[in-house]
This record gives C-alpha cells, structure tokens and sequence, in this order.
C-alpha cells in the first residue's frame, strides 16, 4: 500500500448502520499533497489510452473524476441519482443488497464509440460501477469503456467478479 495515502483514509465504525466501517476520503481531499498524489495515480495506469471523457458517479466520483479528467486532458460527465440532471436522461435500475436504486447519464453525454474511464473513490460489491457499464457501454450509449480508475477497492467484497472483463485499477486495497 502507499503508506501516505492510507494513512489519509478515515476508518468510521458504524456507519451508515452497525457493523459497517466506513472509509472516510475527505481527510485525503484536505491534504493537498495526499490529494494530487491520488489524482496523478488514479489517472497514470491510462496515460496513453486516449480517454475521451472521464464519468464519475454521485458523488465522490465527481470529485476524483474531474481531478482525474484534467489531468488525462479529457471531458467529464456526471452519472446521477434520480431527478438531479436538467435535460432529458437515460437511465438504468440496478439491485442493492435490500431494494434497487436508479442511474441516470445525459442522453447525449457521450457517443458512440467515445473513449470513456469510469472513476469512483470505492469499488465495494461493483454494483454501481457494473450499472455504469451498463448505462454507458454497448447496450447504453454505446461507448468504448476502456477500464475503471479507483481511490480504494474493498477486496473482501469481491466487486471485481460482478465487472467481468472491465480493466480494473485501484490504488489502496484492504
């Protein structure tokens, strides 16, 4: 591991519920060091894949994806929740652990056979970067998905195997 970064991550016992420890970033983005480092390793292992646009997932896929798209010189676009995007959408359902929820991308966000980098703080059990691929990829929008940049990747859950195929690269694993 990179002991500067992970020594930034925040360990929250119970939270959002019991039994849950929750990895805080935000110490992370307050340390400018601790942020650029994560930016410049999030965005290196994709240097020379020519990303057209960078998609982040609410919300703290914003944060590193927009970092991650200026420093790859590419475009971003939001991924979000339901009822937060002003023009017409596309979106996809997908399963929680209890419940479904939804993800919605502008219809004309990105096209056909554009160069796309999904990128997230965490890959935890891959739901949502799995309905990310599906939104944006072949049967969505019809975008080139060439692989997920990651903060954190939570191993013991296992989110890779419901990402079959997707380049995966995560910068902090416990």
């Amino acid at each position: 591991m990179l002991p500067h970064l992970t020594k930034l991550i925040r360990d929250v016992p119970d939270f959002p519920k019991p039994g849950i420890v929750f990895k805080d970033v935000t110490p992370l983005l307050a340390d400018p060091a601790g942020l650029a480092l994560a930016v410049e390793l999030m965005a290196n292992p994709f240097r020379n894949d020519r990303i057209d646009v960078v998609v982040g997932p609410e919300s703290r896929g914003f944060i590193f994806g927009t970092a991650v798209a200026t420093a790859l010189s590419a475009g971003f676009v939001p991924v979000r929740k339901p009822g937060k995007l002003p023009y017409r959408t596309k979106s996809i359902e997908y399963a929680l652990e209890y419940g479904t929820d939804q993800l919605h991308i502008h219809v004309d966000a990105v096209k056909p056979g554009m160069r796309v980098l999904l990128v997230d703080d965490l890959l935890a059990t891959g739901g949502t970067l799995a309905a990310s691929t599906r939104l944006i990829g072949a049967e969505g929008l019809g975008a080139t998905i060439v692989g997920a940049s990651l903060l954190i990747e939570l191993e013991f859950l296992k989110g890779r195997a419901n990402l079959p195929g997707l380049r995966i690269e995560s910068l902090l694993r416990y």
